[in-house]
């Protein structure tokens, strides 16, 4: 492994630990209790994002999810062996996310307002099938807003707010839903230590993320990038 891979990897998994440790906790700390909480949620993830690009965005790209990785991955913009250092390194750090998480909530002695450390769960869309079908369109819409974005090299500079304002407003509407994840691993992080509902639904957080993820790339693909211009 070379060191400018390490150092990829290593930027994926500390991104994707502020994803989790931040959009999670504030589900966990806020919740619905507060005027504007679910708002608070949302934004919490779309700022992380924001902040992770103008970190991280300049050594990996600041994918840190593994549908984004995918698509990157669809759109030949990594290679394979990439693109598995990037998601053994998202969900490495979403754990350690959840895991500290979880420490500060005992730590606190705080109530967590979602009662599974604000892990994904398919009840709030009426079932596996609602719940896979929003979070397919979720994803589509996150992942097609960031193959065009950062397609463009003249939109390099507000990338990140456009992206973070995107995760924002898919978690407005996929919040009261399933929580929306549209990110694999920062479902499995939570899931792993909440146990319960949350592990057995995992698998439709893993598997709808990455579908809608590759129907964004062939929208893409069909649609998008013929019209956006080349620099």
């Amino acid at each position: 492994m070379s060191k400018g891979s390490l150092k990829k990897y290593v930027s994926e998994c500390i991104g994707t630990m502020v994803l989790v440790f931040m959009g999670c906790g504030s589900a966990v700390f806020l919740g619905a209790a507060v005027s504007g909480g679910h708002l608070a949620v949302a934004f919490a993830f779309g700022l992380s994002i924001v902040a992770m690009a103008y970190v991280i965005g300049n050594v990996s790209g600041c994918h840190i999810n593994p549908a984004v990785s995918l698509g990157a991955l669809l759109d030949r913009r990594i290679r394979f062996p990439d693109f598995c250092g990037y998601v053994v390194s998202q969900v490495i750090g979403a754990i350690i996310g959840a895991g500290l998480l979880s420490l500060m909530v005992r730590i606190s002695g705080a109530t967590d307002l979602t009662a599974h450390l604000g892990a994904n769960l398919v009840a709030g869309a009426g079932g596996i099938g609602g719940a896979f079908l929003i979070e397919i369109i979720l994803t589509f819409i996150f992942v097609l807003v960031i193959l065009s974005v950062t397609a463009d090299k003249s939109k390099n500079s507000v990338a990140g707010i456009v992206i973070g304002l995107t995760l924002t407003f898919v978690h407005i509407v996929g919040i009261p839903l399933t929580g929306t994840s549209v990110n694999p691993a920062r479902s499995i992080g939570p899931a792993i230590f909440a146990g319960g509902a949350a592990l057995t639904d995992l698998w439709v957080f893993i598997a709808a993320p990455l579908v809608g993820a590759a129907l964004a790339v062939v929208v893409y693909h069909t649609v998008v990038k013929a019209k956006t211009p080349t620099k």
